[in-house]
């Protein structure tokens, strides 16, 4: 067994804490939002100190999506996105980039007008797609993706 000097011992020691503090604090911030067992993904799923935030419809509060009103639906589904983000620990601030798909590009207006007044300053890098049709019926949904800063501006 080779001899060490107490120096030498105490940059060991100090290289082993470090290793297992950051490794473990990484494995611990990991985790889903809202799994359902059976189901095939998460609301939202933080991987260190960002979180994505799987898309979003606008559903009433029984948790059916009704009616056509884009406005109704846009302001719901921002406010399923705010819930997964509060849920995993973030602020809606902390959102850097949005999707958002919706089944008729001549919603797309209406659909600003509420995303506009819903969504913190500044607006998150952004991209809206047409699909041809979302689960369940819905006009909108919303995916997002957030990170933690220290630094907040």
């Amino acid at each position: 067994m080779k001899k060490h000097s107490p120096m030498a011992k105490r940059a060991l020691l100090l290289a082993g804490l470090i290793a297992v503090c950051t490794s473990g604090s990484a494995l611990a911030q990991n985790k889903a939002i809202d799994f359902t067992p059976g189901m095939p993904f998460s609301d939202g799923y933080v991987a260190g100190n960002t979180l994505y935030v799987a898309g979003q419809q606008g559903p009433d509060s029984d948790g059916k999506v009704t009616g056509t009103d884009i406005t109704l639906q846009t302001t719901n589904a921002i406010a399923a996105v705010k819930k997964v983000v509060e849920k995993a620990g973030f602020e809606m601030s902390d959102i850097v980039s949005v999707t958002v798909y919706v089944t008729d590009l001549n919603d797309v207006e209406k659909m600003n007008e509420v995303y506009k007044k819903l969504m913190p300053d500044p607006k998150p890098a952004r991209a809206t797609v047409q699909v041809a049709g979302l689960i369940g019926g819905a006009k909108i949904e919303i995916s997002a993706i957030a990170v933690k800063s220290k630094h907040k501006k």
